[in-house]
C-alpha cells in the first residue's frame, strides 16, 4: 500500500490495497483536513485514564499539523445512540490532546454539524487543531446516512482515516464520508493494515495463531479464516474445552459450548485436510471455583476430576509452547490461553507473552497481537511493547483475521 499505486493486495477479501493512498506527500498546507479517528477511551470524572488510542493517532495529527494543514478530528465515544450525552462528551479527550500536543493549539468544538461548528473552524489557522464533538450524538452516523456525512463533509476539504479499529463499521464518517472527498489513509491505518496483511497474507513460515477466549460460537468465521493459512492453531481459553470436548475428552464442569461441538469437529477436518496442526494443552490447571486463591491442581488432560474445572494450560503444555515457538517465524495472537483475569490462571498467557517478546527481541520472530483482552494481558505481562506490531483494533481484528472485508478498508481502496 502507497501512494503511488503499487504493491499487492493483502486484504483478506483480496481489494486491491494500491488503491489505498497514504497522506505521505499531500499538499495539506492551509487545507482543512478531516481525520477520523477512534477515540473511544476510557473516561472516569471527566478524565481521559488510558490515553493509549489518542497517543497512537498523535503522529498522523502532528504530521498534518507540521504541514500546515487545519485538522479537525472526528470520533465516536461511547454509545450515546443517536442523542446528545454529556458523559459521552469528547471534551476531556481535547484536554487530554492539549495536554499531549504541547506547542499546538487544540480547541473543543461542542457539535460535529451546524453553525456551531462552522463559526468554530472559521477561527482556525494552519497547524492548529480542532476536535468537533461525538458523531453518536446523531443517528445518522450509525446509519451510514449520506445526508449525515454531507454535513461532515462540507467541513473540509482532504479526509484521512486512521481508525483501523472503527474500520468493520459502515457509518457515514467511515464509509459515506469517502464518497465526497479526496480519501487517504493515516498512518496508523497503513501500519495496522499492512502489519495484518504481512502476518495473515504473506507471512515468513512457520506460523503460528494463538486464539483464545471463552467461545467458539464467537470466533468460528476467525477459526474456518485461520486453518486454512497457518501451519500450528493453538486453542485456548474456553474454547480448547469444546475442542477437548469435540474429541471425546472428558472436561469435568468446565465451561463448554456442547451444541458448538459439531461445529468444531469440522473445523478440526478442516486443518486436517489443509495441513494445519491444532494445539491443544497436554495437561490443565483445574480448580473448583473460578476465584482468587481457589485451590489448584494440575491434571493430564483426560483425568479432570468431574467436579473440577479447566481454568488455565498446564506447565507441561507451556513447555510445549515455548519449543514449538523455537521454529517459528511469525505469531498472530488474539486472546487468552486461561482465565488471565484471575491468579493463578495468568501463569500461562503471561509466560508466553514473555517467551514471544523475548523470541521478538531476538529478531527470531514477527509477533503480531490484537484484541482487549490480549493486549491488556501483554501490557500485564510488560511484553505490548517488544511485540512486532500490537493492533489497537478489537472487533475489526478479529473481522480481519476471519477473513471479513472491512468496510473503512474497502472505502479507501473504492
Amino acid at each position: 500500500m502507497n501512494d503511488a499505486g503499487g504493491g499487492q493486495s493483502t486484504e483478506p477479501a483480496g481489494l486491491d490495497l494500491s488503491k489505498v493512498k497514504t497522506i505521505e506527500g499531500v499538499d495539506v498546507a492551509g487545507k482543512r483536513v478531516l481525520v477520523r479517528v477512534d477515540f473511544n477511551v476510557p473516561i472516569e470524572g471527566g478524565v481521559v485514564r488510558d490515553a493509549t488510542r489518542i497517543e497512537r493517532v498523535l503522529p498522523t495529527i502532528a504530521q498534518l499539523a507540521r504541514d500546515g494543514a487545519k485538522v479537525v478530528v472526528l470520533s465516536h465515544l461511547g454509545r450515546p445512540k443517536g442523542v446528545a450525552n454529556p458523559e459521552t462528551s469528547l471534551r476531556p479527550v481535547a484536554e487530554k490532546m492539549q495536554e499531549l500536543m504541547q506547542g499546538t493549539s487544540v480547541r473543543f468544538i461542542g457539535d460535529c454539524i451546524g453553525e456551531e461548528v462552522k463559526r468554530g473552524l472559521a477561527q482556525l489557522k494552519p497547524g492548529e487543531v480542532a476536535v468537533l464533538e461525538n458523531l453518536r450524538f446523531y443517528p445518522g452516523e450509525e446509519k451510514n446516512d449520506p445526508v449525515f456525512a454531507k454535513a461532515l463533509a462540507a467541513h473540509g476539504e482532504l479526509y484521512v482515516d486512521d481508525a483501523f479499529s472503527s474500520a468493520h463499521r459502515a457509518n457515514a464518517s467511515v464509509d459515506a464520508i469517502t464518497k465526497l472527498l479526496p480519501s487517504y489513509a493515516g498512518l496508523l491505518m497503513t501500519a495496522e493494515i499492512d502489519a495484518l496483511g504481512r502476518a495473515l497474507e504473506s507471512p515468513e513460515r512457520p506460523v503460528m495463531a494463538i486464539v483464545g477466549g471463552a467461545k467458539v460460537s464467537t470466533k468460528i468465521e476467525v477459526l474456518n479464516h485461520l486453518v486454512e493459512r497457518m501451519d500450528q492453531l493453538v486453542v485456548g481459553g474456553g474454547m480448547a474445552n469444546t475442542f477437548l470436548a469435540a474429541q471425546g475428552v472428558e472436561i469435568g464442569r468446565s465451561f463448554c459450548e456442547r451444541d458448538f461441538v459439531p461445529t468444531v469437529q469440522e473445523i478440526l477436518a478442516r486443518a486436517a485436510r489443509s495441513g494445519c496442526e491444532i494445539v491443544l494443552p497436554s495437561d490443565v490447571v483445574v480448580a473448583d471455583a473460578l476465584k482468587d486463591g481457589a485451590d489448584v491442581r494440575i491434571c493430564p488432560v483426560g483425568k479432570v476430576p468431574s467436579d473440577a474445572m479447566i481454568l488455565d494450560f498446564g506447565p507441561d503444555s507451556v513447555a510445549d509452547l515455548k519449543r514449538r515457538l523455537a521454529g517459528i517465524k511469525t505469531v498472530l495472537w488474539n486472546g487468552p490461553l486461561g482465565a488471565f483475569e484471575t491468579k493463578p490462571f495468568d501463569e500461562s498467557t503471561f509466560a508466553l507473552a514473555r517467551e514471544v517478546a523475548k523470541l521478538t527481541k531476538q529478531g527470531k520472530l514477527v509477533s503480531v497481537a490484537g484484541g482487549g483482552d490480549t493486549v491488556r494481558a501483554l501490557n500485564e505481562a510488560g511484553a505490548a511493547d517488544v511485540f512486532t506490531y500490537v493492533a489497537t483494533a478489537g472487533g475489526a481484528f478479529l473481522e480481519w483475521l476471519g477473513g471479513a472485508t472491512l468496510p473503512g478498508v474497502a472505502a479507501l481502496a473504492r
